[in-house]
């Protein structure tokens, strides 16, 4: 688990990390989300003892990460996926980690295979693509087996097939009951691959909740239900005080808003009106964000309506 208490950075008057306390608990995938210049990665290099706290504490399974013996075995992280040095192979530069970690050698091929690398094992880091860098760099947070993971970027330059086995792959280690938390900017990704989100801006804490919960939150629970007695269920809706609006898509249904399927559906049965269709609806995820981060954007650009013209 990593646990971090009123963690504070400041640079001079400037706070880039404003007092964050919050825990990522092992056995799920935890998304470390915010816009850019929250403070993610300040965070995360203080986590891994890479930045020294102006207050506060970051702790990997009750221990600072400097007061680890031998902190591979128990830490795996993906910040800069390009650090290693360009004339050193794949093999070489595991090899020399693992080697300062008291790691066997074996677990060098071992890692390599695990993230397809195998075949270019011998060849010099400098040539590899992005893709290839970044994962490198993941069989470099698997060196040691460690139960905690931390990954900033780590989809960075990969294909979709590449995308998609970097997101179960996350999801398979969380499931074996390690703490993964993981930085990115791709919203609809972070949906399928999360199920918790840190989200902060400006260096202070704005969620700490289930990826579901935090859409619902910015979007409000609504439901969509379609009949071919629309002006019987509009009427039996209001009546119970509850929010109703047009659907916009020219089928015969209405949007319930701020309220559950199960109970549409019994106001809907108590009346005896036909229904065709009965569901939740709910916002994405960058919707949600955009939404409850927009107070936090260090810069914003010019925005453009629906015709082209600027906002």
């Amino acid at each position: 688990m990593i646990q971090v208490r009123g963690l504070t950075k400041a640079y001079g008057p400037t706070k880039a990390v404003d007092n964050l306390t919050f825990d990522v608990r092992p056995g799920i995938v935890t998304g470390f989300l915010g816009p850019n210049g929250a403070g993610k990665s300040t965070t995360m290099r203080m986590i891994l003892g890479l930045d020294r706290p102006t207050a506060g504490t970051a702790t990997i399974n009750g221990k600072k990460y400097t007061e680890l013996h031998q902190p591979l075995q128990h830490v795996g992280a993906l910040l800069d996926a390009k650090w290693v040095h360009p004339n050193r192979s794949a093999r070489s530069h595991l090899r020399w980690m693992a080697a300062s970690n008291g790691i066997p050698t074996k677990r060098v091929d071992e890692v390599l295979e695990l993230v397809g690398l195998t075949a270019v094992a011998k060849k010099k880091a400098g040539g590899f693509s992005l893709g290839m860098s970044q994962r490198l760099g993941l069989a470099a947070t698997l060196l040691g087996d460690p139960e905690v993971l931390l990954f900033d970027e780590p989809v960075n330059g990969l294909d979709p097939e590449g995308i998609r086995w970097i997101r179960l792959f996350m999801q398979r280690l969380a499931a074996e009951g390690r703490t993964v938390m993981v930085s990115s900017h791709m919203l609809s990704e972070m949906a399928q691959t999360a199920e918790h989100l840190i989200v902060i801006g400006k260096g202070q804490l704005i969620a700490d909740t289930s990826v579901q919960e935090f859409v619902d939150r910015a979007s409000g629970a609504t439901v969509k239900i379609r009949t071919p007695q629309l002006d019987t269920l509009r009427t039996a809706l209001t009546s119970q005080g509850l929010t109703v609006r047009e659907d916009g898509t020219g089928e015969s249904s209405l949007l319930v808003v701020g309220t559950t399927t199960d109970a549409v559906g019994e106001i809907a049965a108590a009346n005896r009106i036909t229904v065709h269709e009965l569901a939740a609806q709910r916002g994405s995820l960058e919707e949600a964000f955009m939404k409850l981060t927009g107070d936090s954007v260090e810069y914003h650009g010019a925005g453009f309506n629906t015709e082209g013209g600027n906002n």
